[in-house]
């Protein structure tokens, strides 16, 4: 299966930049920086968009500017005027059930509670057999802490373990575009 859109979840917004909300988006800022692209702001696809070549591939990227739970009408905007099918989207985002430091590949699944999967999953219907990139944000350890937690700035040990997991994941995002990524899956899983 090829990739061909990856998405990072984010709130728009200066006031959420440094969230751990928008983990998602600071995996594909890193990767546009790594391929020397810049994101630029696509109103026709509600986000901040560019392609990069990965492996002989066009790959389009894209942070939505649309506020979180309304993720879905940026990825699917995108994925049709591009003729992307679900399983070709790669969805990067943050996650509670995840430690910092840690990143998982997952295919398919429920949305977990996380608006942004929540809203891309409805928009796509029943189809909505994307691929999931998890990055590890950690939990409050009190499900009425979660908002502000995931609303919240990570102090700097827990920003160097999330910024070392997306560095890793950014290395291994060439592999998994241009070859089975269930076959990378258990490199990116290690780490």
């Amino acid at each position: 299966m090829r990739i061909k859109l990856i998405v990072g979840l984010a709130n728009p917004g200066a006031q959420y930049a440094a969230t751990r909300h928008n983990a998602g988006a600071w995996y594909v800022e890193s990767l546009a920086k790594r391929y020397q692209q810049t994101l630029k702001d696509q109103s026709k696809f509600y986000g901040y968009t560019c392609s990069l070549i990965l492996g002989g591939r066009d790959i389009h990227l894209l942070v939505p500017t649309t506020f979180m739970n309304l993720s879905g009408k940026a990825v699917t905007t995108m994925a049709t005027f591009y003729r992307i099918a679900p399983e070709e989207i790669m969805v990067a985002h943050d996650e509670l059930a995840l430690l910092p430091g840690k990143t998982r590949l997952k295919l398919g699944g429920s949305h977990g509670c996380h608006n942004g999967l929540k809203d891309i999953i409805n928009r796509l219907g029943s189809n909505h057999n994307f691929h999931r990139l998890r990055i590890g944000i950690g939990h409050p350890g009190n499900k009425d802490k979660v908002v502000s937690f995931v609303l919240g700035k990570p102090p700097l040990a827990e920003l160097q373990l999330i910024n070392n997991a997306i560095d890793k994941a950014v290395r291994c995002t060439e592999i998994l575009v241009t070859q089975d990524a269930t076959k990378d899956m258990k490199n990116l899983n290690a780490y």
